[in-house]
């Protein structure tokens, strides 16, 4: 794992270190780690998202209902 050194504002500092106290998280490291993977996976579904908007605008029009399209979007962002 690569060492990395970061500054926070205060208020970023202080919530990092109530989750720590909290025991939500052993560390602020675990913690970063879990925004940057959290973070890095709503980035996939947006991808997902974009995409499928930029190909029915490019389309024109789509056969899927809403209710469809709907259960398709909630299923990806449950993952």
């Amino acid at each position: 794992m690569t060492r990395q050194s970061i500054s926070f504002t205060k208020p970023n500092d202080e919530w990092l270190k109530a989750q720590v106290d909290n025991k939500e998280y052993s560390s602020k490291s675990e913690l970063v780690n879990d925004l940057i993977r959290q973070a890095r996976k709503q980035q996939v579904q947006i991808d997902w998202i974009r995409a499928k908007i930029e190909n029915a605008e490019n389309s024109g029009f789509t056969n899927d209902r809403k209710e469809n399209i709907l259960a398709q979007s909630k299923s990806m962002l449950n993952g």
